[in-house]
């Protein structure tokens, strides 16, 4: 019998009323495993609505309350990580390995925002003028929503709603249809660590509910991950409706190899990076750039390693690589490298007709290397999102940073070097958010913020860490003075305030 996810709303499932779902599939089989019920405006109306009569408490609530939440959801999810990544792996199709690490690093921010008591502390001034204090506070926003992407269906919500409710806000969470079941786990969780009804929602479904939550009155402010495209338009909809947006877009992130790196270290960074988790990560390195002599030395060793990698069903503990995510992803993936010889690549590596045997109806794709890339090609242009490395030869260290700028996205990159001077010069000059030196995937941890630049980005705050907290809270200063009791009246004074 196929499994129906419901929407979470007031502390507790409720059926999708529309009668419209859509299906979730398991990647490695391609059968349809669940139905996922999409929502309506009214039901989205209702999730906002509850979010909303929950803030009027859980707002003004202490923060030893919510810390003490957010300990126990924390040991939940410490004592469910492997239920959470079967689930992940049974809608993603990544393997067992990778589901578990995105749960930890999901952690993390929850780690995080147990400790929010130290972010949110204020600052006070006293004696500006004679008997005159100044203090600065942040308060909650009120009601807040997310919408995630299929990639990370626990982490990304995770990088979200800990420390807009740790603020003080209450939330409503639109998790991918493509993979919605880790987002009800969560919420199950939340509950039963003794959360309010109310305070963390999720409602699944399509552009129908994304829209009401850019549009709704109620909704203050609205967090995104996904694709540069759904990115703009999520910021550019929710700030006209007077919203405050982080909208987290899409990448093609390039790994800029020296001439004097460590080609083995180069090679096992670069490998690890474009294809772990099937390449469909917004951090992936999706383009190598290699400077002088050693591109041909290079490719070999990345070749070498690539063709080791052992793909198959996400819950076989052999595999290291899983299938993508729905069929129509795959097609279009293996597109790049189907037409990449017409656009002037070496097709060294091409998975386009890979399949598993015995689970030949699973979205299948194989590794794929593309040496020699012109910046005219689609593999190169384009974020694939997929399972295919892009190499491009330059001739200089400036040749290379100049094709990193050029690209319209800044979300990471690296630099594999022995030389710190080099790979100082390169973190101050590079257009990019994130950084790694010698580091192929610089995901920051949970105590700094996670954010790109240019077309990678929209809004003003990235995510979690300092940001996360500064954008789920708006900072209020009070200026006081308390009249000494010796004192008498003091008279009118129409004049400007005086601080001398």
């Amino acid at each position: 019998m196929t499994k129906i996810v419901n929407h979470w709303i007031g502390g507790k499932t409720v059926e999708g009323a529309s009668g419209t779902y859509g299906p979730v599939t398991d990647p490695a089989t391609g059968a349809v495993t669940t139905n996922v019920a999409f929502a309506t405006v009214d039901e989205v109306d209702a999730a906002v609505a509850a979010a909303k009569d929950a803030y009027a408490t859980w707002g003004t609530s202490s923060l030893a309350k919510r810390s003490a939440i957010l300990f126990k959801f924390r040991a939940l999810l410490d004592a469910n990580r492997d239920a959470i990544a079967e689930l992940i792996t049974a809608e993603h199709g990544k393997v067992h390995s990778d589901a578990l690490g995105e749960v930890a690093r999901g952690l993390e921010i929850v780690e995080l925002a147990c400790g929010i008591t130290v972010q949110l502390k204020g600052e006070l001034s006293t004696e500006v003028a004679s008997r005159v204090d100044v203090s600065s506070i942040r308060q909650p926003l009120g009601v807040v929503a997310g919408i995630t992407p299929f990639n990370f269906p626990a982490m990304v919500p995770m990088w979200m709603f800990p420390i807009a409710i740790a603020c003080g806000n209450t939330f409503v969470l639109k998790p991918s249809e493509k993979d919605p079941s880790a987002a009800m786990k969560l919420a199950e969780l939340f509950a039963e660590a003794g959360l309010p009804d109310g305070v963390f929602n999720v409602v699944h479904g399509d552009k129908v509910a994304v829209d009401r939550l850019l549009d709704h009155p109620d909704v203050k402010a609205v967090s995104f991950v996904g694709s540069t495209p759904i990115a703009r338009y999520i910021h550019t909809t929710a700030s006209a409706n007077g919203k405050r947006v982080q909208a987290l877009g899409g990448a093609k992130n390039h790994m800029l190899v020296l001439p004097d790196a460590d080609l083995d270290a180069a090679a096992d960074a670069a490998v690890s990076a474009a294809y772990g988790s099937a390449g469909e990560r917004c951090m992936a390195i999706s383009a190598v750039v290699a400077v002088g002599a050693i591109g041909d030395e290079l490719v070999d060793k990345i070749r070498e390693r690539a063709e080791k990698i052992k793909i198959g069903p996400g819950n076989d503990p052999t595999s290291e690589m899983g299938p993508l995510i729905t069929a129509v992803h795959r097609d279009k993936v293996a597109s790049y490298v189907t037409g990449a010889a017409a656009e002037g690549s070496e097709v060294v590596l091409d998975g386009s007709g890979f399949t598993v045997e015995g689970f030949e109806d699973g979205h299948w794709i194989g590794i794929s290397l593309l040496d020699k890339v012109p910046t005219t090609a689609k593999a190169y242009q384009d974020e694939i999102f997929g399972p295919v490395l892009t190499v491009l030869r330059v001739d200089t260290y400036e040749e290379g940073l100049a094709l990193i700028n050029a690209s319209p996205f800044g979300n990471g990159t690296a630099i594999f070097t022995r030389d710190g001077g080099a790979a100082r010069r390169f973190q101050l000059e590079v257009e990019a958010g994130m950084v790694g030196v010698n580091v192929p995937i610089p995901v920051p941890v949970g105590y700094h913020s996670f954010g790109g630049w240019k077309d990678s980005l929209f809004g003003d705050h990235h995510i979690y860490g300092n940001d996360g907290t500064h954008f789920y809270t708006r900072g209020k200063v009070v200026t006081t003075r308390w009249p000494d009791p010796a004192d008498g009246p003091s008279g009118v004074d129409l004049g400007f305030p005086r601080n001398h």
